[in-house]
């Protein structure tokens, strides 16, 4: 079986399925793929330009849910994906709204401005990143710490692709400058500082913040 990844390594969504599909032992090829200016062609292997994108054997996957979700079949050990109902569907709603409605925030408002517009050559919009700081981001902060109180994972008893969304998406707020309050939140701050020990994330969080220091001095 022959798989390549298509993506960029900042991109948490791409950080996200490289690091499930280090869990379940799964080998691949990166290929590098800058999403503001992808390759003559790319359509064919993700029709809305997005990253990440799966290829296995000259078949093409795009979007990180779908590439997880053909991991756990192929592969479905460790399962990342809880056999229960009830818990399949809490897993699946949690991925979804870290991927959408965090990724908005965090990402798409924080570190895009903070990092991305500097890696760009252009002006970050600090306004927007307070805006996001002050009045978008708490109420979704509120929501997984008191989904997470009393508990280690968001759902069931074991980790599952919500987790690794969600601390995925924090990899990115970090790289923002930013941090979790444990005073605020402390059980998703708990959450992410375990999540983010875990070998697979430990690993490229060092190899990123190296290569943002480096290139925004």
């Amino acid at each position: 079986m022959s798989i390549k990844l298509y993506g960029a390594a900042l991109s948490p969504f791409v950080r996200k399925t490289r690091v499930a599909l280090a869990l379940k032992g799964i080998e691949f090829e990166s290929v590098h793929v800058d999403p503001n200016n992808p390759p003559e062609g790319y359509e064919k292997i993700s029709p809305m330009k997005r990253i990440p994108a799966l290829e296995v054997d000259g078949q093409f996957l795009a979007d990180s849910a779908a590439i997880c979700a053909w991991m756990e079949k192929t592969h479905p050990q460790p399962a990342l994906y809880p056999s229960d109902a009830m818990e399949m569907g809490q897993t699946i709603w949690f991925e979804r709204f870290v991927d959408y409605d965090l990724a908005m925030r965090c990402t798409f408002a924080v570190f895009r401005n903070r990092v991305v517009m500097r890696l760009l050559g252009k002006e970050c919009d600090e306004d927007k990143v307070q805006h996001a700081l002050t009045t978008t981001i708490p109420p979704l902060f509120a929501y997984l710490d008191k989904a997470l109180d009393g508990r280690e994972f968001l759902v069931g008893n074991s980790m599952t692709i919500a987790d690794i969304a969600l601390a995925s998406q924090l990899v990115n707020f970090r790289h923002g400058g930013e941090t979790i309050d444990p005073a605020s939140y402390p059980n998703l701050a708990a959450h992410t500082e375990r999540m983010h020990a875990l070998a697979p994330f430990a690993q490229t969080i060092e190899k990123e913040s190296g290569f943002i220091q480096k290139v925004m001095g």
